[in-house]
């Protein structure tokens, strides 16, 4: 199928969800409660965006979350696909550090915020924690998986023509797991991009998240939606933004 195609799929698809949604919604097949319009929700879009909410302006709430999310990111890519290269290379240490890991990857990430205050406080350290952890054992995980996918008979190859150890890792490994190491990063940014709500719920008084929780507590289901909305409207951009940076940066994924 074509790109071109594609896209025109996906625009019908949510063009007929939103407007399934909009019908359900102003003939009531729904208690508006429940499920608010979408006229409802760009209205209270509006008023949050000239008035705010809990006198924070919208934008704000986005970028606070934007600064917490990225910046936690960032820190677990650059310490995560290093480590988690070497536990595919290094035996010894993959059994030293796996059962850690392993232990703590499938753990709730919300069964952490008490820890999280009692070590770091309610300030923004214990918020970088919670998003960080969650994105690092992920990064870790997938990136210790892709050196054991790396095609064994090339670097074999490449140790028969006399290269170096160097050579090896720079002009075989790292071109064959370069395309495996983005599909990493853009399944633990997701996994880091849900933990968002569980971190913003220590303490915060702004972010997407905590407008979400705190705006639930007053069945404000309208700006629930909207939160809702922008966080699966801003993690999907995020996705497309890694996926356009991994064909630029790796215009041979899926070739041969």
């Amino acid at each position: 199928m074509k790109l071109s195609q594609h896209i025109a799929i996906s625009v019908v698809s949510v063009a007929v969800f939103f407007l399934l949604w909009q019908t359900a919604a102003t003939r009531q097949w729904v208690d508006p409660l429940l499920l608010p319009s979408l006229t409802d929700i760009g209205l209270t879009a509006r008023e949050l965006l000239e008035d705010g909410y809990r006198q924070v302006p919208l934008w704000q709430h986005i970028a606070v979350s934007l600064a917490r999310a990225l910046s936690a990111f960032a820190l677990a890519i650059a310490i995560g696909i290093p480590l988690g290269l070497l536990m595919g290379l290094s035996d010894t240490l993959a059994a030293v550090l796996n059962p850690f890991v392993q232990f703590l990857r499938p753990l709730p990430k919300i069964a952490l915020i008490p820890l999280a205050v009692v070590w770091l406080g309610i300030g923004e350290s214990s918020k970088f924690f919670l998003i960080f952890i969650a994105t690092f054992l992920s990064v870790v995980v997938g990136a210790s998986a892709v050196v054991e996918r790396i095609g064994r008979s090339r670097i074999r190859v490449a140790q028969t023509l006399g290269a170096t150890r160097r050579q090896i890792f720079m002009r075989v490994v790292l071109p064959d797991a370069l395309p495996d190491l983005f599909t990493t990063v853009r399944l633990s940014i997701g996994i880091g991009w849900t933990s968002l709500i569980a971190a913003e719920m220590v303490a915060a008084s702004s972010g997407l998240g905590w407008m979400v929780v705190n705006a639930s507590a007053y069945l404000r289901t309208d700006i629930v939606m909207l939160g809702i909305l922008l966080l699966g409207g801003i993690g999907y951009l995020l996705d497309l933004l890694i996926l356009g940076l991994q064909r630029v940066a790796v215009p041979w994924a899926g070739k041969e």
